[in-house]
């Protein structure tokens, strides 16, 4: 049976977490990589999902597939990200099951942890305290994907494996200039200034908060890493309802300094101001990720080689 499932599938392929493990799979591995556009296949429903795992012989689902977004659209459409991102899991979870998907890895997010957990935040900080409000539907979603693929592995002795990033930045990401995450939005705020000559340049917040990044296709490679894990060493690092694993940097910046590392990409000389009597948010979130380094990965990409990378994607692509 093994030799005929010869498919790997990428759920969300398009988006910037599923592109990059596409782009750095389709370097190395042999096996036929699966992708279909949400067009042809809408994961939230059931029948067609099933239908979809029937017809392809697939062993190994990088599940990482989601609706996402920053604070105002968490804020104003809470019933679609906690419905869309549940019917996606519980589909492709229970799909992967049906049909003997030899292993699955759920993508999450950091936003799973509480708002004032400890820091950095191990993985034992789950469930330990009250979730950010903001986003909380998206995290209780991201939850429940872990605890289906833990409630899977126990029931049904499956092999559905969970990683949850740090912030993460990189090609395809999110460049809307209301909506996007601190680091695109910063891109195109010191872009746009240059491009219009401004001496100054205000942002948001005191630029004290301290935070973390990781470059989506050091994301990859982890993800990538951890998939192809023997289980037997997988398993003795986790416990069977606490499986997740951290994947970060492990090292944070203020926003000040984030800010400034930005201008010098982007080529920005001039001023810039802090706007303090705007919110900051924590004052800290950092992930704990010595169980993934223990298991022997490690970032490779630098942020300021990062921001580098992403700068050029950027120009490339949206001017």
């Amino acid at each position: 049976m093994t030799e005929t499932k010869r498919k790997i599938f990428i759920a969300g392929h398009n988006g910037m977490v599923g592109s990059a493990i596409l782009r750095e799979l389709s370097k190395t591995h042999s096996k036929q990589i699966l992708t279909i556009e949400s067009s042809q296949l809408d994961l939230t429903n059931q029948k067609d999902v099933m239908s979809f795992f029937r017809k392809n012989n697939i062993s190994q689902v990088y599940l990482a597939a989601a609706k996402v977004g920053g604070i105002y659209a968490n804020n104003n459409n809470p019933a679609e990200f906690i419905y869309k991102n549940i019917m996606i899991q519980a589909n492709v979870i229970h799909a992967a099951y049906e049909f003997d998907v030899q292993k699955l890895l759920f993508l999450g997010s950091s936003c799973i942890y509480p708002k004032n957990a400890s820091q950095p935040m191990s993985e034992k900080e789950l469930l330990a305290g009250k979730l950010e409000p903001t986003n909380e539907p998206y995290a209780i979603a991201k939850i429940a994907g872990i605890k289906m693929c833990e409630s899977y592995n126990r029931q049904f002795n499956t092999d559905f494996r969970s990683l949850m990033p740090t912030n993460l930045y990189g090609p395809f990401d999110n460049f809307h200039p209301k909506n996007s995450h601190v680091i695109p939005a910063l891109i195109r705020r010191f872009h746009e200034a240059v491009i219009n000559k401004s001496d100054s340049i205000n942002i948001w917040g005191t630029g004290e908060p301290y935070r973390e990044f990781l470059h989506v296709d050091d994301l990859a490679s982890a993800a990538i890493y951890l998939m192809n894990l023997e289980k037997e060493l997988y398993s003795s690092s986790i416990s069977p309802q606490q499986s997740h694993i951290n994947v970060g940097s492990g090292n944070d910046l203020k926003i000040k300094d984030l800010s400034m590392l930005i201008a010098k990409v982007v080529d920005f000389n001039g001023s810039i101001h802090f706007d303090s009597s705007m919110p900051d948010g924590s004052p800290k979130k950092l992930m704990d990720t010595s169980l993934m380094n223990s298991l022997g990965w490690r970032q490779k990409i630098s942020l300021e080689q990062g921001l580098k990378e992403t700068y050029k994607w950027y120009l490339e692509n949206y001017n």
